[in-house]
């Protein structure tokens, strides 16, 4: 821009040559304008959002050469002649007029990088990617914003063919009529596909198979850049919830510490939430998804506070329990550091008793969904590049609901403690350590700077 600027005075200063030069130095400003101007695709590129993204990444720290690579992955697996149809996500509405924060389907995300709703990706070893577009109204435009088209499929996201969605009854059958299979996203089953005539045949024969074994195993392990980003994830949570531990201390409202980890993560970078946090205080932290945030801790009780955010795509996952006052009770003490059946919380030779105490699993796979890789076995080896999480908990309520046996003192306490664990070449690596999960640990974080008048008369009033 600045060289055609120059240019163009240049030939102004030429005097009775500038006439001769003025129209092309015009149309050179344009050209150059134009070629530095910003294309809206809907959602964040390197050139709308330098400080996100690195030139060539489709998404924030995954490259268009790594969902190439996907897609090519996906085909080598999938048996020979298959068709993969993988449905975007669709819009959900809180009220007829007002849409919930839209969230994409991992799938698609995974395939594609497109972060929007309405689209269709259909793969196959003939066609490679390609991608039927939302068709989308100037009204839409002015309603909704800006949102990838045909030309953004292909030039953006790369796709190898792309089509508005109003095309795909015309192009489709086609598609599904030459393969053996056809594989799809049950998740995401959608209209547009799902009333073919030539997919409901193809259903019939039992042609129709859901591809989430196949993608579910793609992502079980996951690349360097995912890892880099499921970091981040991590370290965004772990700050927020130390704040929030020492926000506890003085105020005791589950809505406001369940503001507080949502504001702090936001404002570290996470888009949203992982999931809605569990604020659990007292005895509302002995149920396992607690929602309700609508309590408050009282004096002497547990605070359970399961949470996560949102980094570009991948999840976080962290569970601590701690006493807002700073100090645990002797019979929170007894229940971290001695055996449940020393306690009479289990009874001798009947440790199946715990699965009443504790009706979870032990961990999960982790990812782009809190939850990743549902279909695969639970006992599948871990491989380096996998990330779980682990988290032994114990639920008692306060009146027996699962049969569980415990004394008094025990009822009405919920625990958790849960850490993200990458799987490496020499061990692992707890993504969340810094975090503490110790009691001498936790007693020290609770108690820091409250030696001052001011932070101990705030403690006093709050413990009371």
């Amino acid at each position: 821009m600045a060289t055609a600027v120059r240019l163009l005075r240049r030939s102004l200063r030429g005097g009775e040559a500038a006439p001769r030069f003025l129209s092309a130095s015009q149309n050179l400003v344009r050209l150059v304008a134009n070629n530095t101007r910003s294309v809206d695709v809907g959602q964040p590129t390197p050139r709308s959002h330098p400080e996100l993204l690195a030139e060539g990444e489709i998404t924030p720290g995954i490259t268009s050469d790594e969902y190439i690579f996907r897609r090519k992955k996906l085909l080598e697996v999938l048996p020979e002649k298959s068709l993969a149809i993988i449905a975007s996500a669709e819009q959900q509405m809180m009220t007829d007029v007002v849409p919930y924060s839209f969230r994409q389907n991992g799938d698609y995300l995974y395939i594609t990088g497109c972060a929007q709703p309405g689209g269709v990706a259909v793969l196959s070893e003939e066609t490679g990617l390609c991608m039927f577009m939302p068709d989308t109204s100037k009204e839409d435009v002015v309603w909704q914003g800006q949102t990838a088209g045909v030309e953004a499929a292909e030039n953006f996201f790369k796709a190898d063919k792309a089509f508005p969605l109003s095309e795909m009854q015309k192009i489709l059958p086609e598609m599904i009529e030459r393969s053996k299979v056809v594989y799809h996203n049950v998740k995401t089953l959608s209209p547009s596909y799902k009333n073919l005539d030539s997919f409901r045949r193809a259903s019939l024969n039992n042609k129709v198979k859901d591809i989430a074994y196949y993608t579910d195993e793609l992502r079980w392990i996951k690349s360097k850049s995912e890892i880099g980003l499921m970091r981040e994830s991590a370290s965004i949570v772990s700050q927020s919830l130390l704040q929030t531990m020492l926000l506890s201390r003085t105020h005791r409202e589950e809505s406001q510490l369940a503001a507080k980890i949502e504001y702090e993560c936001k404002m570290r970078g996470a888009q949203r939430m992982a999931f809605h946090p569990v604020v659990g205080g007292g005895a509302n932290g002995s149920v396992i998804h607690y929602s309700r945030n609508d309590g408050r801790v009282k004096a002497g009780e547990l605070l359970l506070m399961d949470v996560g955010c949102e980094y570009h795509g991948y999840l976080s996952d962290l569970t601590r329990t701690w006493p807002p006052c700073g100090r645990f009770s002797p019979a929170q003490v007894k229940m971290l550091i001695k055996g449940f059946q020393e306690l009479g919380i289990l009874e001798k030779g009947k440790s199946i008793q715990y699965n009443y105490l504790n009706p979870t699993a032990i961990g999960h796979s982790l990812g782009m969904d809190i939850h990743d890789s549902v279909k695969l076995s639970k006992d599948k080896p871990l491989e380096p590049g996998v990330i779980i999480t682990i988290e032994p908990g114990v639920y008692i309520p306060p009146v027996p609901i699962l049969k569980e046996n415990a004394p008094d003192r025990y009822r009405g306490i919920g625990i958790r403690i849960e850490d993200e664990v990458l799987i490496t070449e020499s061990g692992h690596e707890v993504l969340t350590a810094s975090v503490p999960k110790e009691i001498s640990h936790i007693t020290t974080l609770m108690n820091m700077g409250s030696n001052s008048m001011m932070d101990a008369h705030e403690l006093r009033a709050a413990c009371s």
